[in-house]
């Protein structure tokens, strides 16, 4: 997530940018259902059609990701893959660098899926199976997938972990957290890295960054911008592990495996997913830390409410995660 400062909703910057785009001017007062996270997200309308304006700061941001993501993005969208759709700018670039009085941000409108967030509605077998479907077909699609510029690659694990490393060292204390970085590291060396097992994954496919239309009866997923490489079970793991919260426990176990039932048919040949979920857990579970000390470090005198409330519950879910440095898998 972007650092606190970051967080302020800013309606006069958003519109700034959006100015490198067609909007129906009398759409910006949707700007109050703006949210904030690792990027700021302010809706619109062009032409009666909802479309979502995504910036961020570049410090905050790697532009070599940020355009092999529009990149996999247009590979999915000429194999009929639910996805997000870009709309490209008044110059014709689908990722621009918007120069403004608060800096140098870099911007893209996405076009609005159809559907209901499945976080939002009721999650029947329908629906679970397809959401399962969804995933696998995202990861069959991965594995035929070339970048049109192998330099403008998204980044790795293995890039994800030496990033934690460096934002680890200004944190004198973490050393439990830069312990977990080598434990990772040493571990996912040994694991078999193939076509099959390993490619770009979404990594943050969970119920609220997909979304099931009732008329074509299947799923569209948004925001791939935290995607990487990585192996596919990383991306089970976390789906099923943000599922877990939408499911009461007595059904669990028959709701995982319509899930994974409609995974596997759309994914190929099976293999053991499962006994990698441990290790992946693992790394979501530290570079959720690290991302979330990296937003709380700096602090202010006379902080607004929402910020040292927002401040407390981050740092409530960082001691839950430390608990679980250095636990043998």
């Amino acid at each position: 997530m972007l650092k606190l400062k970051y967080l302020f909703q800013n309606n006069d910057l958003a519109e700034m940018i959006l100015k490198n785009w067609n909007y129906d001017p009398e759409s910006l007062d949707m700007f109050q259902y703006y949210r904030i996270s690792s990027n700021a997200v302010y809706p619109f309308r062009d032409q009666g059609e909802v479309r979502l304006l995504r910036f961020a700061l570049v410090e905050e941001k790697d532009q070599n990701n940020l355009s092999a993501e529009l990149d996999f993005l247009r590979y999915l969208g000429t194999n009929q893959y639910g996805a997000m759709e870009v709309v490209p700018s008044h110059s014709g670039t689908e990722l621009i660098e918007a120069y403004t009085p608060w800096g140098v941000y870099y911007a893209s409108v996405f076009k609005r899926v159809p559907g209901s967030q499945l976080g939002s509605i009721d999650l029947n077998d329908t629906i679970l199976y397809s959401y399962g479907q969804a995933l696998g077909e995202l990861h069959h699609l991965s594995r035929r997938f070339t970048p049109e510029q192998e330099k403008k690659r998204r980044w790795t694990y293995a890039d994800v972990l030496n990033w934690m490393q460096e934002n680890l060292k200004e944190f004198p204390t973490e050393t439990a957290a830069l312990n977990e970085v080598e434990f990772l590291r040493t571990t996912f060396a040994t694991w078999p890295m193939t076509q099959q097992n390993f490619g770009l994954i979404h990594y943050d496919f969970e119920p609220d960054n997909v979304f099931y239309d009732e008329g074509s009866q299947s799923c569209y997923a948004i925001d791939f911008d935290d995607s990487m490489y990585h192996w596919y079970a990383m991306d089970v793991e976390q789906s099923l592990d943000s599922l877990r919260e939408e499911i009461e426990p007595e059904q669990w176990e028959q709701k995982k495996q319509l899930f994974l039932n409609g995974y596997w048919s759309k994914a190929g040949e099976r293999y053991d997913l499962e006994g990698m979920f441990p290790a992946c857990r693992r790394f979501a579970n530290l570079y959720g830390y690290v991302r979330m000390l990296r937003s709380v470090a700096e602090q202010w005198s006379h902080e607004p409410e929402w910020m040292s409330g927002l401040r407390a519950r981050l740092e409530r879910k960082m001691t839950e995660k430390a608990e679980q440095f250095g636990h043998p898998i």
